[in-house]
C-alpha cells in the first residue's frame, strides 16, 4: 500500500518512531528552501554547557601560588604542552593538551544563569520586542537547511537550565525554526532542583521533549489513520489559501518530518544500543554511581551525551547542543567538583579522541563552556559564586589550530589580564568554521531589517 504522497506505508511507519506528535514537532522546525553555499559539508558543532558555571581556577587555570583560602584544594599537573598546567581533575585532557584551545579570558557575561548567551552570542534582552536573537543552531537552519537533509539541522540535548529556560530558542526567526528536541531522559537523568520543576511544570508541552515511541495506545493502524486525517486538512487548507506562502511552507515541512523519520536514520542515531560496546565504555568514565556529591549532579554515564552528539552529527544534524550539570557551586565545591571535573574531562577526551580516529576532527568544531566563571573567594559554605567578570572556554576541531592558551588572569584568576575573547567572539570563530563569513552573513528579522549573526564579534584569530 501507498499513499498518495508516494510514502510507502511500511516506509511511514518505520520511523523508529516518533509518532504523530514528534512527528509534527520535527515538521515545525524544517526549512523550506535549499540555501547557498556549503549545504552539502559535513562542517558541524558540537556545543557543550557545562550548566551552572564551571570554576575556571579548578579546571583549566590553576592558581597554585594563590591564597591557600582562594586556590582551593585542587594540585595542579603538567600537560603534554611545554609550560602548561591543568588541574589534577583533568588528567586525560593533559595528555592530549595539543588537541585543544583554552582560552582563559572568556568575558562579557551578561550574568543569567542559563545557556542562552553560550547558545546564541547575545543578552537574553537583546531584540527582546520582536521576539530576541535565536540560537546559533536555528540561524545554520535557516542558511543551511534544506527539505532533502537527512537530519533536522538543529538538535538540543540540553537538560536542567538549558532545557527549563528553553536557552535554545529561535527567537525572531519563528517556530519553524526551533530545534529539534527529543527525550533523552529515559538515557540520561538530571534531577532538578525544586523552584526549576516548577518552573518546567509551568511551560508544559512547550517543555516536553519528542517521545522515541509510539504513544501508548496508539497501533501503527491508528498512526496511518491519523497521518492520513492530516493530509486531508491540509488539502482543504491549500484549498481555502493557495496564496499562502505559510501554509505551502508548512506542507514542505512536515513532507521532509515524514521523509525523516521513514529513512530511521535519526531514530537510529538516537539509539545508543546500536553503538559498538567499545566505543560506549569508552565514553564511561569508571566511577560508581554512589559516588554522586549532590542531588543535582549527574553521573558518569552523562559523558554519553557527547557520544549521542557525534553519532547526530554523523547522521546529518549541523549543529547539537548537549550539557553536562551541575556546576552551580554554591556549596561543596570542592567535593562536587571531584566528581565533575573527571566526568568532563573524560567526556570531552573521548569525544576529540573519537572524532580523530574517525577522520571527523577537521570538521566538527567543539566548544565547551557555561554561563559565567566562579567567584576566586570560597565562601562560608565552602562554594564559589557567580562571576560574570571572566570564565574559561575550550574548542577543539574545525580545523583550528589547537595546543595553544589564549588569553590570562590575575594571580586568583578574577580578571582576564591578557587578549579577552567574547562569547560573540567564539560563535564569530565557529560559524566561520562552518563556511559562513560572520562579517558579511545576515539573517531577516520580522521587521524587514538584516540582523548580522554575530554582531561585533570577530573571529579568533590565533586557531584560524
Amino acid at each position: 500500500m501507498r499513499r498518495c504522497d508516494g510514502v510507502s506505508r511500511r516506509g511511514f511507519l518505520r520511523a523508529g518512531a516518533l509518532g504523530v506528535g514528534g512527528a509534527l514537532t520535527l515538521g515545525d522546525l524544517l526549512r523550506a528552501e535549499a540555501a547557498s553555499g556549503v549545504g552539502s559539508s559535513t562542517r558541524a558543532v558540537i556545543n557543550i554547557h557545562l550548566d551552572g558555571g564551571p570554576p575556571q581556577m579548578d579546571l583549566i587555570d590553576p592558581k597554585p601560588e594563590a591564597p591557600a583560602e582562594l586556590r582551593g584544594e585542587f594540585g595542579s599537573i603538567p600537560t603534554n604542552l611545554p609550560g602548561l598546567h591543568l588541574t589534577e581533575l583533568m588528567p586525560k585532557v593533559a595528555t592530549s593538551a595539543d588537541k585543544f584551545v583554552f582560552i582563559r579570558s572568556l568575558v562579557g557575561s551578561a550574568g543569567r544563569h542559563d545557556a542562552f548567551q553560550a547558545q546564541s552570542g547575545f543578552a537574553a534582552q537583546d531584540l527582546a520586542s520582536i521576539g530576541g536573537r535565536p540560537a546559533m543552531g536555528c540561524v545554520v537552519g535557516q542558511l543551511l537547511g534544506s527539505p532533502d537533509d537527512p537530519a533536522p539541522a538543529f538538535v538540543d540535548l540540553m537538560q536542567g537550565r538549558g532545557k527549563v529556560r528553553d536557552s535554545a530558542r529561535p527567537g525572531f526567526l519563528g517556530p519553524v525554526h526551533q530545534a529539534f528536541r527529543p527525550d533523552i531522559s529515559h538515557l540520561f537523568q538530571r534531577e532538578l532542583e525544586s523552584g526549576m520543576k516548577g518552573e518546567l511544570a509551568r511551560l508544559g508541552a512547550k517543555a516536553k521533549g519528542a517521545k522515541l515511541s509510539l504513544a501508548e495506545g496508539l497501533s501503527l493502524d491508528r498512526l496511518e489513520d491519523r497521518a492520513g486525517l492530516l493530509e486531508e486538512l491540509d488539502t482543504i487548507r491549500r484549498h481555502l489559501d493557495e496564496s499562502s506562502d505559510q501554509v505551502s511552507a508548512q506542507d514542505t515541512f512536515n513532507q521532509q518530518a515524514l521523509n525523516l523519520l521513514a529513512s530511521g536514520r535519526l531514530a537510529e542515531a538516537l539509539d545508543l544500543e546500536k553503538e559498538d560496546p567499545r566505543v560506549l565504555a569508552r565514553y564511561t568514565p569508571p566511577m560508581r554511581e554512589s559516588e554522586l556529591a549532590m542531588y543535582t549532579s549527574e553521573g558518569p554515564e552523562a559523558a554519553r551525551k557527547l557520544l549521542l552528539a557525534r553519532r547526530l552529527v554523523e547522521a546529518g544534524v549541523r549543529v547539537v547542543s548537549v550539557s553536562l550539570s551541575d556546576f552551580d557551586t554554591h556549596r561543596n565545591n570542592f567535593s562536587r567538583m571531584r566528581q565533575l571535573g573527571p566526568i568532563f574531562d573524560h567526556a570531552i577526551w573521548a569525544l576529540v579522541t573519537d572524532l580523530e580516529e574517525r577522520g571527523m576532527i577537521d570538521d566538527v568544531s567543539v566548544v565547551a563552556w557555561g554561563e559565567f566563571g566562579r567567584t576566586p573567594k570560597v565562601n562560608e559554605n565552602g562554594g564559589r559564586d557567580h562571576w560574570p567578570r571572566v570564565g574559561m572556554a575550550m574548542l577543539a576541531g574545525g580545523g583550528m589550530k589547537t595546543g595553544q592558551v589564549i588569553g590570562a588572569t590575575d594571580r586568583i584568576a578574577g580578571e582576564a589580564t591578557e587578549r579577552p575573547v567574547t562569547y560573540q567572539d567564539v560563535f564569530a570563530t565557529l560559524y566561520h568554521n562552518l563556511g559562513i563569513d560572520p562579517a558579511t552573513a545576515q539573517v531577516t528579522d520580522p521587521t524587514g531589517r538584516p540582523q548580522y549573526l554575530v554582531g561585533k564579534g570577530r573571529v579568533i584569530r590565533e586557531v584560524i
